[in-house]
């Protein structure tokens, strides 16, 4: 396997200590904080992913639509 490249390499290099403190971090949360962002991070993914609703049942046949209206 090749050896990653000069910018790859100094990209992880500067990412390392920050996921190793996130990491930390997240360690030393006691488990009833650790299950609230648990929660939230369920909570975004179903926004995120539309949950309920349809693009079609939000924004309806159009689209988006302008603001203006139809043309």
């Amino acid at each position: 396997m090749a050896s990653p490249s000069g910018r790859g390499r100094r990209a992880a290099s500067r990412l390392a200590p920050l996921a190793l403190e996130a990491w930390r971090r997240w360690q030393s949360l006691p488990p009833e904080e650790k299950e609230r962002y648990r929660q939230l991070a369920r909570r975004y993914a179903e926004r995120g992913r539309g949950v309920g609703r349809t693009a079609y049942e939000r924004f309806g046949r159009r689209g988006g639509g302008s603001p203006q209206g139809p043309r």
